[in-house]
């Protein structure tokens, strides 16, 4: 089998697998395939590829599925899967499907990722609290026990728990995509004529505006509602056009029935509408009753946790959308709606969010947030009932746990941080680099290095080319390590430093600190 599998990756000029590669392996096991759908089909090949993140469904995997489903109909009844069909249906996906199998996403051991996600799932199921938003009737019939977590990495990499395709309305998440499509249209100069950049210090739907008499930013209803007059000209299928590219063609629907509920109870926005027009900070010629009701249009599109978990990948990802492969939003776009959804996005609550969370995120009154980490993967958790603010109580502790549990913060990667886990994929160069600074540390007896490497979640198992670690280094080579009472430390004793640097906890480092103080470090 491995045999076949070289013999097909070097058909298109792929090297061969490193064996063993049991993944791999798995995709040409000689299986029996039924006419059931793909869900039900007792086959490895499906097995292996969920292990790895990846759907049936995945755009990208289309021709694939389509020639196994052809297979399968043009078979009277079973149809075994030999070496020629198994070429001919994946050949058109050999490198997403190669990429996949031998770990090059970036999330690796994707199972236990999920796993991981599952288990923050379950544990913010139990928290209880908060009240479903009431002020629009429409959004008061969804029950608080409703919870869910979709997740969609940069390499198309989908995970979801819970109630994740029940639609729900954007509301204020759609802040963010309608500036994003705002300044990939018309540029960030244009836009910021009208809206300014700076956090309010305000309730989200306060009339108020900046010492230059503009919106303070993007993320309050009053900049929306300017971004919207900015963009009527576009359309509302234009907006839902680019919305749809950024899902990645997964479901965008409108709930007219919250349109209209909007519009009955938006009396704050009316008045918001006529302060921004006395103002004069809509452009010329804008109609404010028009921006207004095109704004309510925008906060009514429904998404499921999957379709956003795309959308919020989408911002990810750069604006490249991950499971499709195009480009929806400009570079520039992106930054500047992350940047203001790290500082902007969680209504009166955005400090604490970026200070416990560190992410950009964006939140709305139908339970829904936005969650972004940047070049690795975009969440959309989504859950009604709300605290004082406004923000999803199951929601805003989800993502706390996160990044308690995973390095997701901005900041977590600061030199000497508590260690986290790491689930990305570190870089072949990245990672060479760190071998061979790993192992001359451990050469010349650099005790101050190796601590740093220790401290900063460096794997200190690593191997080289002769496929020693550090340990087997610092043991076997180099010279003795001079103190700086130019004593000589032998370096068996510097091994035995060593050693307890590998096994130091929190509470080993006072005790750390003095063994360095005899290395002379």
């Amino acid at each position: 089998m491995y045999k076949y599998i070289s013999t097909l990756l070097a058909h298109h000029n792929l090297p061969p697998p490193p064996p063993p590669l049991s993944l791999l392996i798995s995709l040409g096991l000689i299986v029996s395939l039924s006419h059931s759908h793909f869900a039900n089909v007792p086959f490895s090949f499906f097995q292996a590829l969920r292990s790895t993140g990846l759907l049936t469904s995945d755009p990208r995997l289309s021709d694939c599925m389509r020639q196994l489903r052809q297979s399968m109909q043009d078979s009277a009844g079973t149809v075994m899967m030999d070496p020629k069909l198994f070429r001919k249906c994946v050949g058109a996906n050999i490198l997403l499907l190669t990429q996949a199998f031998r770990r090059k996403f970036i999330i690796p051991d994707f199972e236990a990722f999920a796993s991981n996600i599952n288990q923050l799932y379950y544990s913010t199921q139990r928290q209880v609290g908060g009240h479903v938003a009431d002020y629009i009737p429409q959004l008061a019939k969804f029950s608080p026990d409703l919870w869910g977590v979709s997740l969609c990495t940069v390499d198309g990499q989908r995970h979801s728990a819970g109630d994740t395709k029940v639609p729900f309305c954007l509301q204020s998440c759609v802040k963010p995509l309608e500036y994003a499509i705002a300044v990939h249209e018309i540029g960030t100069e244009h836009v910021h004529r009208y809206v300014g950049k700076e956090p309010s210090g305000l309730k989200f739907n306060q009339l108020s505006l900046d010492e230059e008499d503009k919106p303070h930013n993007p993320m309050v209803n009053a900049g929306a509602i300017v971004i919207s007059s900015l963009l009527k000209v576009r359309g509302f299928l234009g907006v839902m056009e680019y919305l749809k590219k950024m899902a990645g063609t997964e479901y965008v629907g409108f709930s007219n029935a919250t349109f209209q509920s909007e519009k009955e109870t938006g009396d704050r926005n009316f008045a918001i509408g006529y302060y921004l027009k006395e103002k004069k900070c809509f452009p010329k010629n804008a109609d404010m009753i028009a921006a207004l009701d095109f704004y309510f249009q925008l906060c009514s599109i429904e998404v499921t946790c999957e379709s956003g978990s795309v959308m919020a990948a989408t911002l990810a990802n750069g604006g490249i959308c991950p499971i499709t492969g195009e480009q929806v939003l400009s570079a520039e776009a992106v930054r500047n709606t992350l940047s203001l959804m790290h500082s902007c996005g969680m209504y009166d609550f955005s400090g604490q969010f970026a200070f416990h969370v560190g992410l950009p995120a964006k939140s709305g009154v139908s339970g829904a947030v936005l969650l972004v980490v940047p070049n690795v993967m975009g969440i959309m958790c989504w859950s009604p009932p709300l605290d004082r603010v406004g923000n999803s109580v199951r929601g805003i502790h989800f993502c706390q746990e996160l990044v308690s549990l995973f390095n997701f913060h901005n900041y977590d990667n600061l030199r000497h941080f508590a260690r986290k886990l790491d689930p990305r994929r570190q870089s072949l160069d990245d990672r060479n680099r760190s071998v061979v600074n790993l192992m001359f540390a451990a050469y010349s007896g650099d005790v101050s290095a190796l601590r740093r490497f220790a401290l900063s979640a460096v794997d200190m198992e690593e191997k080289d080319y002769d496929s020693r670690t550090a340990l087997h280094v610092a043991s076997a080579e180099g010279d003795p390590v001079i103190c700086h009472d130019n004593t000589v430390l032998p370096h068996n004793m510097c091994f035995n430093l060593i050693v307890h640097i590998w096994n130091s906890s929190v509470a080993d480092m006072v005790e750390l600190e003095w063994m360095a103080s005899l290395c002379g470090q």
